[in-house]
């Protein structure tokens, strides 16, 4: 379908749907969502000329994954978003099932996406291409076409481009899936974005000592990080163990150094970034002030998705609050960023023994939770967060099965940070030595109910709404 064909039918969709999404309860106040439809992977995040930019996969035609667009959104402050034109629409052939995920940079002063084209023939097979799109005066942004089509050596999929500036070379880390159905990185260099040279396996499945990890490696990003370089991926088929893994896919980091010249990341073990239900796809940007910002997706792709209440007014998924990243002792520490304490409203403080805690509106808040000791707490009937001492772990029901399930973490706590919306809880452990992200949907308004024997100190705010403006 020609672009103006797409746009008017992603025009008539969110004219008829955003009512009904837009009077949704379950509608987040100050987390980023789509206007309908479905949304997924966080791209060409960015700050451009003092203002950030956020692109993202969106189907705006239906709650399902299919030829996906880029929506954008901008913000001088990370709290107040605008709407953006429409990014990329699946109108060429290079990109006919869809415009996927890759990032953004600034070249030459100008605001360059790099994407992957997707398409599918009707054999059941694939390719991908690698495409730049440049942002013109009116803010819309011209397609360059394909600068890289499959490299030999590998399947269809290969995709998810993300680019940064080294010295005097551009460098690209791409997923890919080698011909023995292993997951890979790869990384390519250029001089202007235009031309690039396959410089080798980075990283991957059966490389660097790390066994058979996986059969496909999605979305890429490589960043120094005090004295290391790390390297975000997000392999799929991983075996789920007792205390990790436990999501159909999983999204996590190598700690390492970069050899440039021989194209190796030398590394230590996988550490997953997020223990809750719901995270994937996260990408990360420097900020003009120094810092290292990651948003994740609030989800995960399969079939337990599709049963999120959101879907009865015609939406689906959020992105996961900004986080500001950190090295300590060798470890990834996240923490959601300084701007959102902005949002405080109402500050409230108790302490006492848990069972004498009050009920706490958590609809839309921030609550620190400090103990060592053991705990309960029910989170607005939809999820439980216990702690016996040694395990905390986050329990609700399955949505699509009816069944019990868990996410855990092991280790000494002394403080929980909960930052919660409408439909999202996200749980920072210890001052961000650990993360979980989950969508949930409480009885509203929610409350936050917490049960123990032992002494707790609570400090709670509301969240002013803030997102789209």
């Amino acid at each position: 379908m020609t672009e103006a064909g797409l746009l008017k039918k992603a025009l008539h969709s969110v004219v008829a749907g955003q009512v009904n999404a837009a009077a949704d309860p379950y509608r987040p106040g100050w987390h980023l969502a789509p206007p309908v439809g479905l949304l997924n992977d966080p791209n060409g995040f960015i700050q451009h000329n003092g203002r950030f930019h956020l692109f993202y996969q969106w189907n705006p035609l239906a709650c399902a994954h299919g030829a996906k667009f880029w929506g954008h959104w901008s913000s001088a402050d990370l709290l107040h978003w605008q709407h953006e034109p429409l990014a990329l629409v699946p109108s060429e052939e290079f990109e006919t099932h869809g415009c996927y995920s890759g990032s953004a940079v600034t070249d030459n002063g100008q605001l360059t996406l790099i994407y992957t084209g997707n398409v599918k023939y009707p054999d059941g097979s694939r390719t991908a291409f690698q495409c730049l799109a440049r942002e013109n005066t009116e803010g819309q942004f011209d397609k360059t076409g394909p600068v890289l089509s499959l490299p030999a050596g590998y399947t269809g999929h290969v995709r998810d481009p993300k680019v940064w500036r080294h010295e005097n070379h551009w460098y690209m880390v791409l997923g890919a899936q080698d011909l023995n159905l292993q997951g890979k990185v790869l990384l390519l260099r250029s001089d202007n974005l235009l031309a690039w040279d396959l410089l080798g396996e980075m990283a991957g499945s059966g490389l660097h000592g790390l066994g058979e990890f996986g059969y496909m490696w999605e979305c890429p990003d490589l960043f120094r990080l005090g004295d290391n370089d790390i390297l975000i991926c997000c392999p799929q088929g991983l075996a789920a163990e007792s205390d990790r893994y436990l999501n159909t896919f999983q999204s996590g980091y190598f700690v390492g150094q970069l050899d440039y010249d021989n194209a190796t990341l030398e590394h230590g073990e996988f550490t997953e970034l997020d223990l809750g239900f719901e995270f994937y796809a996260p990408q990360t940007t420097q900020t003009d002030d120094g810092r290292r910002l990651l948003i994740g997706w609030m989800g995960i792709p399969d079939s337990d998705e599709f049963f999120q209440p959101t879907i009865q007014n015609g939406w689906l998924h959020t992105m996961t609050c900004p986080r500001e990243l950190t090295m300590v002792a060798g470890k990834i520490m996240q923490k959601p960023a300084r701007e959102l304490q902005q949002l405080r409203r109402d500050e409230q403080a108790w302490q006492g023994t848990a069972d004498d805690c009050p009920h706490l509106d958590m609809t839309k808040a921030e609550t620190e939770i400090i103990t060592e000791h053991a705990f309960s707490a029910d989170l607005g009937g939809d999820m439980t967060l216990s702690f016996d001492g040694e395990w905390l772990r986050l329990t609700r029901k399955n949505r699509r099965t009816g069944l019990p399930e868990h996410r855990v973490w092991r280790g000494a706590l002394h403080k929980l940070t909960v930052l919660s919306d409408a439909s999202s809880l996200e749980i920072f452990i210890n001052d961000g030595e650990a993360v979980m992200s989950s969508r949930y949907f409480p009885a509203l308004p929610a409350q936050l109910t917490v049960r123990g024997s032992h002494q707790i100190a609570l400090r709670h705010w509301s969240l002013a709404e803030c997102v789209i403006e």
